[in-house]
């Protein structure tokens, strides 16, 4: 078979990937393997491939792979999550397009519009991460929405509730204007925002006399960022300890432009030094001041709608967005006299993560859950090595949070979600109930607890009652569905003792983002332990944020981040997956440089190019082969890379084994071996040769796969190779396992390395062509057998005679390879002058590097620390710079 000059990225993709398909090699059945088992953080169901997800399922991806090579049964759940907010902004504005209002239709009509829309755009990130080469098992696709997972999560409330874990209450919540619902603090994005400072005078109720006599009106200055809410002022409050207003203690003031009266209130609470040591309190627009509130029994007057507007309770300004009433405000409270001074103030601001409205802080009435409990077995899981958080500076965030963790409110004022399944009666009295017959009957039990009534009382009841009967109209927070994921994707709660969960469960790796640490991986640990008395997985592997080569986080409003589609065409798949995995070492962010999806590419065309070169050689079955030794080395390197590279993803450092597996198959393979062992021009290459560098490329292939599956696939089909069945595929083949490994053998052959790179450097210093053989001369120090190496020294410096010799040769040029000299023996003069300023260089760097190694040795603190073998290495570091000075300084004095 032929194979192009030019890899073709696009052909090869779609061949290969739909190939897999039809050949289920991505699915996945319970059996007696080893399970290997990821699920998808789930990308909503709003969203289109971004740079974030590219790195993230490139990751899920690679390991997936590796574990499918290595035996086990790999199982990689996709799906996406229904994202309340996110989606019902999506439709709402899908609708303001056609012309029609949320508000005139009802809740049924909007949930057809809303599952219209999820039908026809739902699906386009999944079908984005195919491109990707993303070897999910699309069998189980999942959806936090359909019917058996949004059963699961109203049957987790109910447990939840009936354990006394879920309550009802009026709470101050971060309120999203645009969205019209509340979100969870982990919601909430904190920003530096610019703003004013406005000093705003109170008059004092009643007169004070001044020394003439005459009566003037008293005032107090406020600072506030927020003149809009004055409105909604219960109190002003001063610090009992601060001198400067004890005479406003038992006082009132009136509250600039509506004129109320409000008191004084003392409490330590406030910070004497901010701006002018007294602050207005707003029980209903602010936290800390509800709390002030409750302690001093303040009233709670809410002057804002649910879209940020002014209401009628604010007296003025009514229907007024927040931040125009801000500005008009200020305008009337300069003109009315009472706006002593404005100034420039930065302060941190939350805004909303999904609608990036800026927070509100607001009392309503929400379902919340009881935390604590749930979170000392999530917490004790981490903290034991149970779960590992990968890496582990993430754990004292963790348990910061944990130990701190607030009741979580999980109700929200949407459509487009699971509805909280509680009940009301029409003097709003309440039951938890999963159908509207269950909770007749609670209301029922409710009311009859211990009373004994008939069948037909029974029915009466609940006849009468069932016209009024209305459920809540809130669903619950998206993460209260997608924190069951790792259970309800397997159907762990619809059939608690079924094949999958009992095979899949607990899962193996998660690969998720730092930021949703806390509000879904410690969630879901804790749903796992509530409803399966386990963890729901052992390894959680937390990616850096994809930045821009400037360091900025990529985002649409910035125009700094690339479409990843667009990417993988221009580039290829599998080099925009090396691209993203060159540089992302877990936790750390990635500064991404669309040059690295080059360099990707560039390396899908060397691997291309050196499987063109071997298969275009032409094999002589009677030939010697003269490549022993460049072949037991390379075996030997790829032992010892493999052990590197399994290390590596032990320990998660994929971006690290990337690396490693590149040096091997760039530098060791195409630079190093197949020089070592390509034929002549126009020359046959040995049989034994030949097939072991196609056993080589097999290997490489495999070792290559998680990483780059579409050009290895297509590779691994060429008739280069012994003919493949129709599943005998590069994704389901064997990964490579290490045998033996001579480190000897590898430590010699870096000095062989070191003698033809400075035979070539000499070449290139004194411009002889490559084409001029050299002799050379050699003095060993070293116990090296160069009898084994001299031939591939030989073929790739182009030497025509090799000399041992005990002296050094006056008048030659000479270099150093290990511990050993070398010389070349010129036909022209040497330039001595030349060669004493290299060699006196070289003697420069080598008594740096020797102080700097003394150095280290010499502290007390790094030997008693450091481990034995870091020790000994840097021994053989201080003896290695001793010998070569010692050579050095010989070579100086020959010179003169």
């Amino acid at each position: 078979m032929s194979i192009s000059t030019k890899y073709n990225p696009a052909e090869t993709e779609d061949k290969w990937y739909s190939y897999w398909l039809s050949k289920k090699f991505f699915h996945s059945e319970p059996d007696e393997r080893e399970p290997y088992t990821i699920v998808i953080p789930p990308p909503n169901v709003t969203g289109v491939l971004h740079m974030g997800h590219m790195l993230n399922n490139t990751i899920q991806d690679v390991l997936i792979r590796k574990a499918r090579m290595q035996g086990k049964n790999a199982c990689w759940v996709p799906g996406t999550d229904h994202a309340s907010i996110a989606t019902e902004a999506k439709v709402v504005a899908m609708l303001k397009e056609q012309g029609i209002n949320k508000k005139d239709l009802s809740r049924e009509e909007f949930l057809k519009y809303a599952w219209e829309w999820k039908e026809k755009y739902g699906g386009i990130i999944l079908e984005q991460l195919k491109k990707l080469g993303a070897s999910c098992d699309w069998d189980r696709t999942r959806f936090t929405m359909e019917e058996d997972l949004s059963e699961a999560v109203i049957d987790s409330f109910i447990h939840l509730y009936k354990k006394g874990w879920i309550y009802r209450g009026i709470r101050m919540v971060n309120w999203d204007p645009a969205g019209k619902t509340a979100v969870s603090d982990e919601e909430v994005i904190r920003k530096e925002v610019n703003q004013k400072l406005y000093y705003i005078r109170y008059t004092i109720a009643g007169d004070k006399t001044s020394d003439s006599g005459l009566q003037t009106p008293d005032y107090l200055v406020i600072a506030t960022t927020r003149p809009e809410t004055i409105m909604a002022d219960a109190a002003i409050c001063i610090n009992p300890n601060d001198e400067r207003f004890t005479h406003l203690k038992g006082k009132k003031v009136f509250v600039p432009l509506v004129n109320h009266e409000i008191p004084v209130i003392e409490d330590e609470y406030v910070d004497i030094e901010f701006g002018t040591g007294c602050l207005k309190v707003t029980p209903a627009h602010d936290l800390n001041d509800y709390e002030l509130g409750v302690k001093h029994n303040l009233p709670v007057t809410d002057i804002l709608n649910d879209d940020g507007t002014l209401n009628e309770l604010a007296v003025i300004l009514v229907g007024e967005d927040r931040f125009v009433a801000r500005k008009k405000i200020a305008k009337m409270l300069e003109e009315a006299g009472h706006l002593e001074k404005v100034e420039d103030y930065k302060s941190q601001v939350g805004f909303s993560e999904r609608t990036d409205a800026a927070i509100e802080p607001k009392l309503s009435m929400q379902w919340f859950v009881k935390m604590k409990e749930m979170a000392q077995p999530a917490l004790d899981d981490v903290l034991n090595g149970e779960v590992n958080l990968i890496p582990n500076k993430f754990e004292n965030t963790y348990r910061h949070w944990m130990e701190n963790v607030r009741d979580w409110n999980i109700s929200r004022q949407l459509w487009w979600g699971q509805r909280i399944p509680a009940w009301y009666d029409d003097k709003g009295n309440w039951v938890v109930a999963k159908t509207k017959d269950e909770a007749l009957e609670e209301f029922w039990k409710k009311k009859h607890l211990d009373q004994s009534c008939s069948d037909a009382e029974k029915t009466g009841f609940k006849h009468q009652l069932e016209p009024f009967l209305r459920q809540d109209e809130d669903v619950m927070d998206t993460w209260f569905s997608s924190w069951l994921w790792p259970i309800s994707v397997f159907d762990g709660f619809k059939d608690p003792n079924n094949k999958d969960i009992n095979y899949y469960y607990p899962t193996n790796d998660l690969v998720t983002a730092p930021e949703i640490l806390f509000f879904w991986v410690a969630r879901m640990i804790m749903a796992g332990h509530e409803f399966m008395g386990k963890k729901p997985f052992t390894n959680v592997y937390l990616t850096g944020i994809v930045r821009d080569k400037l360091g900025r986080k990529m985002s649409k409003s910035l125009g700094n981040s690339p479409d990843p589609i667009g990417l993988i065409e221009k580039y290829g798949a599998d080099a925009v997956r090396v691209g993203m995995l060159m540089s992302s070492p877990a936790g750390n962010d990635l500064m991404f440089d669309e040059s690295y999806c080059e360099q990707g590419r560039n390396f899908a065309s060397k691997i291309w190019n050196a499987f063109r070169l071997v298969k275009g050689w032409e094999v002589d079955a009677n030939l010697e082969n003269p490549n022993k030794q460049a072949i037991s080395w390379f075996e030997n390197r790829f032992n010892a890379a493999l052990v590197e590279i399994e290390d590596n993803f032990k320990q998660y450092r994929l971006s690290e084994a990337l690396m490693t597996t590149y040096k091997l198959v760039w530098d060791d393979f195409c630079a190093w071996y197949l020089e070592m062992v390509k034929p002549a021009y126009q020359q046959p290459i040995d049989a034994e040769s030949y097939q072991a560098t196609v056993n080589f490329f097999e290997q490489i292939i495999k070792l290559l796969h998680p990483n780059m599956p579409f050009i290895t696939e297509e590779l691994w089909h060429d008739d280069l190779f012994a003919a493949r069945g129709e599943m005998d595929c590069c994704i389901v083949a064997e990964f490579p396992k290490g045998g033996g490994i001579d480190e000897q053998l590898l430590k010699d052959a870096e000095v062989i390395k070191t003698v033809v790179a400075e035979i070539r450097n000499v070449r290139n210093q004194k411009q002889i062509s490559p084409k001029e053989a050299l002799p050379l001369s050699l003095k060993v120090n070293s116990e090296i057998d160069y009898e084994k190496w001299l031939n591939i020294v030989f073929k790739l410096a182009n030497v025509s005679q090799a000399e041992i010799v005990n002296d050094k040769i006056v008048g030659a040029t000479a270099f150093m390879a290990g511990k050993d000299e070398f010389f070349i023996p010129l036909t022209e003069n040497v330039d001595v002058e030349a060669e004493r300023e290299r060699l006196n260089a070289d003697l420069v760097y080598l008594q740096g590097f020797l102080k700097s190694v003394e150095s280290k040795l010499n502290n007390e603190r790094f030997v008693q620390n450091a481990k034995p073998e870091i020790i000994a290495n840097e021994r053989n570091k201080k003896a290695d710079a001793e010998a070569k000075i010692k050579i050095i300084e010989e070579s100086l004095a020959i010179l003169g």
